[in-house]
């Protein structure tokens, strides 16, 4: 039986999205960063229930034509892949069976910043994103423990993002479609 460190040693050349589709699926979250096998913590459970009921309120939200989806990658290229806390698709590219997506099928992602991928959510994500070309991104702060949802728009001549606004009480944006959401519905309860 291999020991967990020979099963996760680096391949000849780094890892690609290849080498992780042959990995046992146990739940374990991985990323690649230039063929860099990143495996992140597991998100602490506030992080999941703000992922999960933001993702709720937009699947409830969108026009035909989009969808919500969470725990799906979005593969930028074969030796780099990440995992949003969710995203928005065009609806015509989400057929319920996929785990993964390329660039062009996503129209917003969108990160919660968690304890110890601070640096990943807030500039190497969103940089690596908007080069990719996808158009919306959004970085849920929740430091002090109040949340703030944070909106860009890519620049796509320069491949940057440009903040577009601040939230604290209401998201209300036109963009990707017209979303008017109360902070208090995606603000997990505490018991």
């Amino acid at each position: 039986m291999a020991t967990e460190l020979e099963t996760f040693c680096t391949p000849e050349g780094g890892w690609t999205t290849a080498d992780l589709d042959r990995l046992p699926d146990d739940n374990r979250r991985r990323e690649l960063l230039d063929g860099i096998l990143l495996v992140p913590p597991p998100p602490r459970t506030t992080h999941q229930k703000l992922a999960a009921r933001l993702m709720a309120a937009l699947d409830d939200m969108p026009p035909d034509g989009y969808a919500a989806v969470h725990g799906v990658e979005v593969r930028l290229n074969d030796r780099r892949t990440f995992v949003p806390d969710g995203v928005i698709l065009h609806a015509a590219n989400d057929d319920g069976h996929r785990h993964w997506y390329a660039p062009r099928e996503v129209v917003l992602a969108v990160e919660v910043v968690g304890e110890g991928t601070e640096t990943l959510d807030r500039v190497l994500k969103p940089a690596l994103y908007a080069q990719a070309g996808i158009p919306f991104y959004w970085r849920i702060e929740t430091e002090g423990g109040a949340l703030e949802v944070v909106t860009y728009r890519i620049d796509a001549v320069n491949e940057v993002y440009t903040e577009t606004g601040r939230w604290t009480k209401f998201v209300d944006t036109g963009e990707p479609f017209p979303i008017n959401l109360p902070i208090s519905r995606i603000t997990p309860r505490v018991r």
